[in-house]
């Protein structure tokens, strides 16, 4: 089974960095890059996808419309709510995490420092989230 992660986040090199991170692990997705929100929203109207067999990891701080935007509005059109929401960003904030599980959000993951920290957290959304149960 392909499962689709969408990766939506401004910073090309965080984007790559996701990726290579899951590659580092063995688990081979079908990544979406998308740069910001609106383009994540207009790609899942245009292409509905099962909801069990895709994941989307949502930066916050984002130019137009934040994470915090576009997580409100995945989780309020019925089609998308069903769709796991991880929200990967730098921020550490209570307030931010707060917000985003306010929102919706199926998990709030800080962004690590090193890329082996990140190999880490990759595999454990692989494991938890896209790994059969």
């Amino acid at each position: 089974k392909k499962y689709s992660v969408f990766i939506v986040d401004d910073d090309e090199d965080d984007r790559g960095s996701i990726k290579d991170a899951f590659l580092a692990n063995k688990h081979h997705y079908w990544s979406v890059f998308m740069n910001n929100g609106d383009q994540l929203l207009d790609h899942l109207i245009a292409n509905p996808v099962p909801h069990q067999d895709s994941l989307i990891l949502l930066d916050l701080n984002m130019p137009g419309k934040n994470g915090r935007d576009i997580l409100k509005e995945i989780k309020s059109t019925e089609n998308l709510k069903p769709i796991p929401v991880i929200v990967l960003t730098t921020s550490s904030s209570e307030k931010d995490k707060k917000t985003s599980y306010e929102l919706g959000a199926n998990c709030f993951v800080t962004k690590p420092d090193t890329y082996g920290d990140l190999v880490h957290i990759t595999d454990s959304i692989a494991k938890l989230w896209l790994l059969p149960k």
